[in-house]
């Protein structure tokens, strides 16, 4: 059965386009048939960037989902938090439009990963926010952290909202990109597989080389 997978980061510069282009292109050489979605893309007109991004990462051309626009059905052109993108464009999020680009592409691939725009916590509208829409949705959640300093502090809060509300964590997804100190990176990397292990069981932990590698 086809699934789909939502991608979030613990803030806007997690790396959240290179790793979700990586993880597609993991599952591409298992065999699997997989497409990259973007949640809501803002800061562009008529593509979006990360669908991109991910598809040179994946080392494939553009998709034609992604020239009708089903990988990205709601774009907006100022780069900012999506209701404010949606308000200076003078237009509303249509959630339904982006409901059912993912069922059709659940309808074509094995896998859907679903890229979110910034944090958990970015605002759709007033009283809507993107982890609202992975609950409601009931869609496991990959969380992507890294070792910049504070990176800790951005991770639990992100993980203890995940967990209040019910939230399915399929992986936390460590990007080593971001590693210039050593010493943080390796102790921020322990201590968030430990705390994985005590408080998430079920999910997984995994690490993401730097793109330079």
């Amino acid at each position: 059965m086809s699934q789909a997978y939502f991608i979030s980061g613990i803030d806007t510069d997690a790396g959240k386009s290179y790793v979700t282009g990586y993880l597609a292109s993991l599952i591409m050489k298992e065999g699997k048939s997989v497409i990259t979605q973007k949640f809501i893309q803002t800061g562009n007109t008529g593509f979006s960037e990360d669908i991109d991004l991910h598809r040179k990462i994946m080392g494939v051309e553009m998709l034609p989902e992604d020239l009708d626009h089903t990988t990205a059905p709601v774009i907006f052109s100022y780069p900012a938090s999506a209701q404010l993108a949606a308000r200076l464009d003078g237009r509303e999020i249509d959630l339904a439009v982006i409901d059912e680009a993912t069922r059709k592409l659940k309808e074509r691939y094995d896998i859907v990963l679903i890229e979110g725009a910034g944090g958990l916590m970015v605002p759709v509208t007033d009283d809507f926010f993107t982890i609202d829409y992975v609950s409601s949705r009931r869609l496991p959640l990959i969380l992507v952290a890294n070792g910049v300093l504070g990176s800790i502090n951005h991770t639990v809060l992100s993980l203890e909202a995940i967990k209040a509300r019910g939230i399915e964590l399929a992986a936390l997804i460590y990007n080593e990109h971001f590693d210039t100190d050593r010493v943080i990176a390796e102790d921020t990397q322990g201590f968030l597989r430990r705390y994985v292990s005590r408080h998430f069981p079920a999910a997984r932990f995994a690490t993401v080389p730097s793109l330079q590698d």
